[in-house]
């Protein structure tokens, strides 16, 4: 039910308050001040001429309510936004109208004027989709069920029996006033406080028309402080709503409800028990009931509330009552369906009776006819022995012929395994061809990295090279350097060797004279010694360029040279004698000055020289 249809039952109800004449009327100043009161409630911008333009051909006259319907929905329900007014306002100034003509409790009423208008709430929720507004038995024994239950106790049927059993309810259903008239009487709920009935109207009213699925305390942990704190929750098929306390007056927050929420059940912790918690796309809030019967009675109605959201209903009782309404019109249409079964079988039964009859006359002409069967049957038993003696035969050509195919089948199972086992042979030469291919692939790729480690020796190898010829040029250069300077010393040792024949001749003339006389023995002693250091160091630098340096060899500082001697002639005189040792020294100082590379030279104690 939408709520256009919801609006226009109570306003129908206002309507038919204003029509005190019952003709099915009410004058335009009535439906002006009606209209006013609805745009106000509504929360409608205020027309107050449209009314009388919509009926300015008309005369002052009273309008019907087929007369009033077409404005009602232009100018005022299809302005109407859902949640831009409270429908429980509307609902109070539609009932404010109508109780004031209709309802009239007789006697001592147990009802008060807030339950009544919460029970005429109800009655509009529940009631049929066609007007005049009735509802039928099977709703009132819901709603009394409700309010029973929300004070647990038994609904007296007996008593809602005698009320249904009456002939306007049986016929048309139960009229609101007629309701709240079985109300007040108090034959339903003997015994029962007023303010217990109250309350259990006002849960009922409140789940129903206010889509409460389910209220009450619960602990609360912060999302801040992370403290417990007792609150009052009101679940609603969109929205967990909790206050300070039951009085719902001080809302402290709103949790919305959607596919993404769900419900988990906590183990206990904190010193609270029977937790649980519910978790959206933002945030997770941890609850705490009184015990494991509300906790799963929350669980439960959480869970409904987001099925229904994601469903996209905005009230379960709603849905509850097209549910409802959808298995009465299966059990009417099941009722309708077993009268029609009973119909046709009535129908059969007749039949049946009359196939009968016909079946007696059946019976005669069956026994005349049993004879007849009698001779067909000896001539079938015969045809079927025949038959039978085919049969047999061609069953034994089918045995001979099942034990050829079995042979057969023996032969294509042995073929069959021989092509197996060859199978698994291809699979295994295949593994390892596989296998085989991929050593040949890591072949190749170690292949590729030494070639490439190949290609990289090689440039190396040949940048050596480069520098290796570079090195025999530089040492081809060196040898015919070193050739030039061979050259030159083997110049310079001849004519060092032409001094040295000299200088041995001189000797010879000095020793000839050293002994005539003494006083020229020291300078010829001292030109003699010149002399062989000369040749000394002439055959030292001789020898070294008999022997070449080699590119890449360093010269030796201690190299091994053939020693040799120069024999001196004695001094016969005592005076030479007495100055060998300063003519040694002298000597020593003359090589040392005027030896050659240096070279290390030893002068021996008898006046030999010694090259190491």
């Amino acid at each position: 039910m939408d709520l256009r249809s919801e609006l226009l039952k109570s306003i129908w109800y206002a309507f038919t308050a204003l029509d005190v004449e019952k003709s099915g009327k009410v004058s335009k100043s009535q439906l002006k001040v009606l209209s006013h009161n609805l745009y106000t409630v509504l929360g409608i911008p205020h027309d107050p001429a449209a009314l009388e333009e919509h009926f300015r051909d008309d005369d002052d006259g009273p309008v019907s309510s087929q007369g009033y319907m077409p404005y009602l929905n232009k100018y005022i329900l299809d302005k109407v936004v859902e949640g831009t007014f409270v429908k429980e306002n509307v609902d109070e100034l539609c009932w404010t109208l109508t109780a004031k003509k209709n309802y009239r409790p007789e006697g001592k009423s147990i009802l008060p004027g807030k339950d009544a208008f919460r029970l005429w709430c109800l009655f509009i929720f529940l009631s049929e989709d066609r007007y005049p507004l009735v509802i039928i038995p099977d709703e009132v024994e819901y709603l009394l069920k409700k309010l029973c239950m929300a004070m647990s106790i038994e609904l007296n049927l007996v008593e809602l029996e005698d009320f249904v059993s009456q002939d306007s309810v049986q016929q048309n259903g139960f009229s609101v006033w007629a309701f709240l008239e079985m109300m007040n009487s108090g034959k339903l709920m003997r015994g029962i406080a007023k303010e217990t009935i109250s309350m259990a109207i006002e849960d009922v009213y409140r789940e129903i028309v206010g889509d409460v699925l389910k209220e009450g305390y619960l602990w609360k942990k912060g999302q801040l402080r992370r403290n417990w704190t007792e609150r009052w929750f009101t679940l609603k098929p969109s929205t967990l709503i909790y206050f300070t306390s039951e009085d719902r007056k001080d809302r402290k927050g709103n949790i919305q409800l959607d596919g993404n929420c769900c419900v988990e059940v906590l183990p206990d912790r904190d010193g609270k028990r029977c937790m649980f918690c519910l978790k959206t796309l933002t945030k997770t809030y941890e609850l705490s009931a009184s015990d494991t019967k509300q906790r799963q009675e929350w669980t439960t109605a959480i869970q409904t509330a987001i099925r229904l959201h994601v469903e996209g209903k905005n009230s379960l009782h709603k849905d509850l009552k097209l549910k409802r309404r959808e298995q009465r019109e299966q059990r009417e249409k099941r009722r309708e369906a077993k009268e029609q079964e009973l119909q046709r079988l009535r129908a059969l039964q007749e039949e049946r009776e009359r196939k009968m009859a016909e079946l007696e006359l059946l019976k005669e002409a069956q026994r005349q006819a049993q004879a007849l069967l009698e001779q067909d049957e000896q001539r079938r038993r015969q045809q079927h022995e025949q038959l039978q003696q085919a049969l047999e035969i061609q069953l034994k050509e089918a045995e001979e012929a099942r034990a050829s195919m079995q042979a057969e089948m023996a032969l294509k199972e042995a073929e069959a395994e021989r092509q197996r086992t060859r199978i698994r042979e291809l699979e295994a030469m295949q593994q390892r061809l596989e296998e085989a291919l991929q050593q040949e692939i890591k072949a190749r790729q170690d292949e590729e990295a030494f070639r490439y480690a190949q290609a990289r020796l090689l440039a190396e190898e040949e940048e050596k090279m480069k520098a290796l010829m570079s090195l025999r040029e530089e040492q081809e250069e060196y040898i015919q350097r070193a050739q030039r300077e061979k050259q030159e010393l083997r110049q310079e040792m001849e004519s060092k060797t032409r001094a040295l024949d000299d200088a041995q001749k001189q000797l010879e003339e000095v020793r000839a004279n050293r002994y005539r006389v003494d006083q020229d023995v020291v300078a010829a002693q001292r030109k003699l010694r010149q002399a062989s250091t000369n040749v000394k160091h002439w055959n030292v630098q001789m020898n070294r360029l008999m022997h070449p340096i080699g590119p890449g060899e360093k010269r030796s500082s201690g190299g091994s040279f053939s020693s040799f001697r120069i024999p001196s002639q004695k001094d016969p005189g005592l005076r030479l004698r007495r100055k060998s040792d300063e003519q040694d020294e002298e000597s020593k100082e003359n090589v040392e000055s005027r030896g050659g590379c240096g070279s290390e030279k030893r002068l021996s104690t008898n006046g030999d020289m010694e090259i190491p």
